[in-house]
């Protein structure tokens, strides 16, 4: 249900709020908006008058916001970039629609980036634009339509989209590891590459090979590209996913270390909020996806 309009301020006397919450001052917030201070004033004057409660505090020509104010501030900055971002994605695509989708980086450039012209040729009438997220986040609160999410089903209040699982293999340097270690042991005295997102990967892949070990400590990463390029350049082992460790081998810039790959606990997943409705450029997106994992 649409509120009356009487409780709709205007854009600009929202603006002019915003602005010297964040910015502290009237001045400042003259500066950004292109407007003189007296300008601000009036907007904010008039914000005033339709809530009919007091929003500023005059002290010596100056303005400050009261503390109802601020919290009223950081709602509307919320509000304003929403609107920006609905904005800017019918800009984008006037015709069809749009998706924001977090990524996982490296998922996203070697296992998705590869197959979205394929996407682009079948629904040229969605835009997609990608950010990245490296962890779970609040839809409520991100300007997104849905992620890629890898783990188990642990995100609250989104539906799911199974879609491939993994396998993470040992891998590093020829100056470092040489052909490989022969004993399983010997992986221990070699410096171990951590993902920060994936703290139990290393004992995980032990347990898989039949040891048990715990509190591994090495350099910790928090992205599987950065940790791919140490390994390159000999800094330690990494455990990298097959599909990103393929290129890499088959180039002889990194080496398996011991053994097979092995599966990783999770799997990614594409996940969308079940807080609203499914649009159609998530439904497009979501069948896709489904045709490429079959």
């Amino acid at each position: 249900m649409m509120l009356p309009r009487r409780f709709l301020p205007s854009i600009a006397s929202l603006l002019a709020l915003e602005a010297v919450d964040r910015l502290g001052s009237a001045t400042a917030a003259a500066e950004e908006l292109s407007l003189t201070q007296s300008a601000i004033s009036r907007q904010l004057k008039a914000l005033e008058e339709q809530m009919g409660a007091q929003l500023l505090l005059r002290e010596r020509n100056r303005l400050q916001l009261t503390p109802a104010a601020s919290d009223y501030a950081r709602q509307v900055r919320g509000v304003l970039s929403t609107l920006a971002t609905a904005s800017l994605k019918l800009k984008a695509n006037p015709t069809g629609g749009s998706l924001n989708l977090a990524i996982l980086p490296a998922f996203g450039m070697h296992w998705l980036a590869p197959r979205l012209k394929d996407f682009a040729s079948r629904h040229p009438e969605v835009t997609v634009n990608f950010t990245t997220r490296l962890e779970p986040f609040s839809f409520a609160v991100e300007p997104l339509d849905a992620a890629i999410h890898f783990g188990r089903q642990d995100w609250a209040d989104v539906g799911y989209l199974p879609l491939v699982r993994e396998a993470v293999l040992p891998v590093g340097a020829p100056s470092l590891v040489g052909d490989g270690v022969a004993r399983l042991e010997d992986v221990l005295d070699l410096p171990l590459l951590h993902l920060q997102t994936r703290p139990d990967a290393w004992e995980e892949w032990f347990a898989h090979k039949g040891m048990r070990v715990s509190a591994l400590r090495g350099m910790l990463f928090d992205q599987f590209s950065t940790m791919a390029q140490a390994a390159i350049h000999g800094v330690g082992v990494a455990l990298l996913p097959s599909w990103l460790a393929q290129a890499e081998l088959v180039s002889g810039r990194l080496r398996p270390v011991f053994g097979e790959a092995e599966p990783s606990s999770g799997r990614y997943h594409l996940v969308w909020p079940l807080s609203r409705p499914v649009g159609a450029p998530l439904a497009k997106f979501r069948d896709w996806l489904a045709t490429q994992v079959e």
